[in-house]
């Protein structure tokens, strides 16, 4: 039997949630988070950070991402701070988004960086505070209309 660290399951948390989402399994990304989770996207969209539900991010990202083809997430150089039964990580992101479409633009990707917040409930990390800062994003920006 293999035994991870708490470091290890917490990434492995993290990557869970790329992966899911990218496979858009729902139920499993959901029962990746607490049941309400601080949620700040203002880099890409504006308005103010907010506590939400899991249910409201998973339904959120799960209508933002129905109509492409493929998304893929990819997660690296993470920093781990563990204080017992909370923990922080950061980590560089990108994520591509791919819909062919008659102008042959075909790809759109967000880059930038996460703060995540984790809390340790009965032997399992769960995200409680999601936080994404965008450096740019590249390609068809206007993707799901062309």
């Amino acid at each position: 039997m293999i035994v991870m660290t708490d470091r290890e399951l917490i990434i492995d948390t993290v990557n869970r949630l790329f992966i899911f989402t990218d496979n858009r399994e729902w139920p499993k990304v959901k029962a990746l988070f607490t049941p309400l989770v601080y949620f700040d996207m203002t880099s890409l969209a504006g308005g103010l950070p907010t506590t939400i539900s899991s249910e409201q991010i998973v339904n959120g990202w799960d209508k933002g991402l129905k109509g492409l083809k493929a998304i893929h997430h990819q997660a690296g150089n993470y920093l781990v701070d563990i204080q017992g039964n909370d923990a922080s990580l950061f980590c560089y992101g990108a994520a591509w988004h791919y819909l062919p479409n008659k102008t042959n633009k075909n790809s759109r990707i967000f880059v930038g960086s996460y703060d995540i917040h984790l809390v340790k409930q009965d032997k399992e990390w769960k995200i409680d505070r999601f936080k994404f800062n965008l450096k740019f994003i590249d390609g068809n920006l206007d993707l799901e209309n062309s």
